[in-house]
């Protein structure tokens, strides 16, 4: 398994007019973690893209189970907890404390710069043989 947990500081302008985080936001807070994970273990997006390929969402799933409000420290969790073959499925979890707000997940498949699905660059599928042994 492979994670990252990245902080975040729910700003004002991320709340809605009742007050709470804006639904739309965790979806962006996903990708902060996502992207952290990956370069962590030496896949930074930023070389993948380089490298002619793109990790698109094809499926997002979330789950409210309590809101986040203005100014709250919040850590935000993903993981890998399988090896991807063809699709990479990563979920996360939002927790103010020890209070779980929301769970997710997104699908992702590798494509080229043309749209059409293609298999992993070699490094991804080694790096991830090497994490998952």
């Amino acid at each position: 398994m492979i994670q990252a947990k990245v902080p975040i500081n729910v700003r004002y302008a991320e709340t809605d007019q009742m007050g709470v985080v804006y639904h739309g936001n965790y979806l962006a807070w996903f990708e902060v973690a996502r992207t952290q994970m990956f370069k962590d273990v030496g896949l930074p997006y930023k070389k993948i893209e380089a490298d002619g390929y793109h990790l698109p969402v094809l499926e997002v799933s979330l789950k409210y189970h309590r809101p986040a409000l203005y100014d709250d420290d919040l850590v935000v969790t993903a993981k890998l907890a399988e090896k991807p073959v063809l699709r990479i499925k990563v979920q996360y979890e939002v927790h103010r404390g020890d209070t779980l707000l929301v769970t997710g997940t997104t699908m992702h498949a590798f494509i080229d710069h043309e749209g059409r699905p293609v298999r992993p660059p070699p490094y991804v599928a080694e790096k991830m043989n090497e994490v998952f042994k």
